[in-house]
């Protein structure tokens, strides 16, 4: 990233996080099983929104030039998030990459 220091650090993890929301998704419909692609959708939905978050709190830290405890905050927050809750969208994504029929295969009864 041009912006060097946190901001290319942070924008590297977003960037990895994103292409591998992309090879899921490509990994989940190359089943061609919709019900297969969809058992898991509530995982996937989470994953995709911390990432969708951490590219707004990276696009917030970008904005946050200034200086005080309002600027501070914000770099901290952003930093919180992609520190610690745009990690565990890769056992998610694991567990996608999967294809696991569990939940297919409950048995209702």
């Amino acid at each position: 990233s041009a912006a060097g220091g946190d901001a290319a650090v942070f924008g590297a993890a977003l960037s990895a996080a994103a292409l591998r929301l992309g090879a899921t998704t490509a990994t989940l419909w190359s089943s061609r099983d919709p019900d297969l692609a969809l058992a898991n959708a509530s995982v996937y939905l989470e994953a995709a929104g911390h990432i969708v978050v951490a590219w707004i709190w990276l696009r917030q830290l970008l904005a946050a030039t200034g200086e005080g405890d309002f600027y501070d905050g914000k770099r901290a927050a952003a930093a919180y998030f992609i520190a610690y809750e745009l990690p565990k969208t890769g056992p998610q994504l694991d567990l996608l990459d999967a294809l696991d029929r569990t939940t297919l295969e409950l048995d209702p009864a």
